[in-house]
């Protein structure tokens, strides 16, 4: 277990290779002494967070946002570049703890934020690389893709609306359809890809030309102590020194359990792996984005991009035998050695015509995600700490959910709108139940419990990719 702030030297993600003007941004030299509002992290959440209360609020009170390292340096500046609502898997999950009201609801306001950063994109002019495509999800066993595919059509029959566009592809096409070796089924939906960081930039950009912003980037909060003697509620401390604020929020997602106590159960780090591929020689057009589903815990996920290289994560069935190395580990300042192997000759072994393409790894980088115990996002004030809100817990899936989360947020901390008239999912919302009787869902999804019998070696998975390739 590695300590859970930021480190302060992580691995350089290809999205911030293009340095933007806010990477190291300080609005003023010093911390205000206090805030109306204080928000902690740098990311997508306070980037949403900031841009709708400016919004919705003309008036709003004095914001200060507290980023550890640089601009959008956490999950949201490492990710894989998707925004792809999941209207079928996830939802079906949903359903089956909660009922079907839950899952039509998450899988719904999923497809609403992707329409609703669409329109702020298109509507703001920002310059990010964003398309809307399909997303393409490939099963890799007939077995696999009729259970999924169930779950789909239970989604449909029930009237999901989220669920009423996926189509579906039969093991006959799956492989010319898909154009992935060995495709046994697949499913597609509307998605799309974005460089995150270059939209996050955008957004701080525009909302400190408002004005009521202040930004301070490379400022680590290191704790938030009730306030005593002050009419602010909360002291926050930093390795810049302190700040007194009426109102915290925090959007430090795989953080949050190093200022919070109660979420080192709740809130679990989870290491994990993105890279570039590029190729000097030409190679079939990629168009759509891609889940590749070798197992139910072992999935890959890729992104084309308008320059022709690709962004692929995953990699889990390389390094998930080793707990240690992913599982509350919050070091992204080194890159799994075990993952640079997995993606040598990726797009080759996977992609039909890519034999000779000479695709290879040009950039890998290791970023933090923040799972949630029950891998449902944490909104809400939290539960006995009076002005105080949790914006965090994306279980890696934050991209198609933040955008309108930031919408409720903004109501609920700004004007006290009660959670359930902020129109979030409900399931959504952080309760002191949630907090204290959370099943541990993070290792259950991902068979720990049973790991020999259920987790495939490297050595089958390569007997696979070997079949595979003779197969296109």
């Amino acid at each position: 277990m590695t300590s859970s702030f930021p480190h302060p030297n992580g691995t350089v993600p290809f999205w911030h290779l293009e340095s933007q003007e806010l990477h190291n941004f300080r609005s003023t030299p010093n911390l205000p002494d206090e805030s109306d509002i204080v928000i902690i992290g740098g990311g997508y959440s306070a980037a949403a967070l900031v841009t709708h209360i400016q919004k919705e609020y003309p008036n709003h009170p004095s914001i200060l946002v507290l980023e550890a390292r640089q601009l959008c340096s956490g999950a949201s500046g490492r990710n894989g570049g998707h925004i792809k609502p999941d209207p079928y898997l996830h939802a079906s999950e949903i359903a089956a703890q909660y009922g079907l009201a839950a899952g039509a609801e998450v899988a719904d306001f999923e497809v609403a934020n992707l329409n609703a950063a669409k329109e702020y994109i298109e509507r703001e002019g920002v310059d990010c690389d964003f398309v809307v495509t399909r997303a393409c999800d490939v099963h890799f066993s007939s077995s696999q893709d009729a259970r999924i595919k169930k779950r789909l059509h239970n989604l449909k029959a029930a009237g999901v609306a989220a669920a009423q566009t996926v189509s579906e592809v039969g093991e006959d096409n799956a492989e010319i359809v898909s154009g992935v070796k060995g495709a046994k089924g697949c499913i597609s939906y509307t998605a799309a890809h974005l460089w995150p960081y270059k939209l996050i930039h955008h957004m701080f950009t525009a909302a400190l030309k408002r004005g009521g912003l202040n930004l301070q980037t490379n400022t680590c909060a290191t704790s938030v102590l009730p306030a005593t003697n002050s009419q602010s509620s909360w002291v926050i401390q930093t390795n810049r020194g302190t700040v007194k604020a009426s109102k915290v929020i925090i959007a430090s997602n795989s953080y949050t359990p190093a200022l919070l106590p109660e979420y080192r159960e709740q809130i679990i780090p989870y290491r994990a792996v993105s890279c570039r591929i590029k190729t000097p020689n030409p190679a079939p057009l990629i168009v759509n984005t891609y889940a590749l589903r070798f197992k139910d815990w072992d999935f890959d996920y890729l992104i084309p991009r308008p320059d022709g290289s690709i962004v692929v994560g995953g990699a889990r069935s390389a390094y998930f035998r080793n707990k240690d190395l992913w599982y509350n580990n919050t070091d992204d300042s080194e890159v799994m050695e075990e993952t640079r192997k997995y993606f040598d000759g990726y797009m080759q072994r996977n992609f039909c015509g890519w034999e000779h393409s000479g695709a290879k790894v040009s950039e890998i980088w290791t970023g933090i995600m923040g799972y949630s115990r029950d891998k449902l996002p944490r909104l809400s004030p939290i539960p006995g700490k009076r002005g105080m809100f949790i914006m965090a817990g994306w279980t890696g899936h934050g991209m198609p959910q933040i955008f309108l989360a930031a919408k409720g947020m903004a109501d609920m901390v700004v004007k006290d709108v009660p959670y359930s008239g902020t129109g979030l999912p409900r399931v959504f919302e952080e309760t002191a139940d949630r907090l204290q009787n959370a099943p541990n869902k993070v290792l259950e999804s991902c068979g720990i419990t049973v790991l020999e019998e259920h987790l495939m070696g490297s050595q089958e998975k390569r007997e696979i990719e070997s079949n595979c390739i003779a197969n296109c």
